[in-house]
């Protein structure tokens, strides 16, 4: 553990060297999800507190990675299954160049964006995953990344040393979006111990396109599970929690998203 949280600290300094975008040019922002977006990426980027909080992320799964293999019987070989956006890679400069012109996600230029392997590491991720593999734990890298985004993805988190970066221990998109069937193949050979990631579908079905009541009430139902083998980031961005308020129809027009978030939130 002690060489663990060394390699926090070494990892955490050397990889804060993200590029800064030029705003130059750029529109002005007029829409709640455009201005939110650069508020949140604000936070990511910058808040200590943020950090914080993914690095402990990363601190409880070191200390259950250990209790886990301390107590496991499990014949499999173990494995971890992790996300990659917003848990091991850092997308937020995507969603600034967005914002700034009042765009949101789209297919092809998330695509072009992958292409660049510019993503910078999560803080705390690296360390942990490095940590993993010296005890003879996989890992899996399971994301909704569509093939064409492959070679990119895989340029990426070479690039930066993650163990297992190869073709087959990296899990795209098949034909649903849904993570479960992809985690019941790995769990065929593998004993998981545990699963990393900042959108609570990348843990359990429970979650899958669910209304934003059902995700809570699911929450509670899965409540001993967190910390335990779901190790939750941070992403305060975009996500599922956001999808459900559009009935996952992202398509919406912007003022359409206002509307209905303006609509729900709690005032007095």
């Amino acid at each position: 553990m002690k060489k663990y949280f060394a390699l926090v600290l070494i990892v955490f300094y050397s990889c804060t060297t993200q590029k800064k975008i030029n705003s130059t040019n750029a529109g002005n922002c007029n829409s709640l999800t455009a201005d939110g977006r650069l508020f949140t990426s604000a936070y990511q980027q910058y808040a200590g507190e943020y950090k914080a909080l993914c690095i402990q992320a990363y601190n409880i799964a070191a200390l259950r990675l250990d209790q886990i293999l301390n107590d496991s019987n499990s014949t499999k070989p173990k494995a971890i299954i992790t996300d990659i956006d917003e848990t091991i890679l850092d997308n937020s400069p995507y969603s600034v160049h967005r914002a700034l012109y009042n765009l949101d996600y789209e297919p092809k230029t998330w695509g072009e964006w992958i292409a660049m392997a510019n993503a910078d590491t999560m803080p705390g991720a690296l360390p942990f995953f490095k940590y993993a593999a010296s005890k003879n734990v996989e890992v899996f890298y399971l994301s909704n990344r569509a093939e064409s985004d492959r070679s990119g993805t895989l340029r990426n988190i070479v690039k930066y040393g993650f163990p297992f970066a190869d073709n087959n221990h990296l899990i795209l998109k098949t034909e649903s979006s849904s993570k479960e069937g992809r985690r019941k193949k790995l769990a065929e050979n593998y004993d998981i111990v545990l699963l990393i990631g900042d959108n609570l579908a990348d843990f359990s079905d429970l979650f899958d396109r669910k209304t934003t009541e059902e995700r809570n009430e699911n929450v509670q139902r899965a409540a001993g599970e967190f910390g335990k083998k779901f190790i939750v980031l941070p992403n305060a961005n975009y996500g599922d929690w956001e999808g459900a308020f559009y009935q996952y129809n992202y398509k919406r027009p912007p003022a359409e998203k206002d509307s209905i978030i303006k609509s729900i939130l709690k005032n007095y």
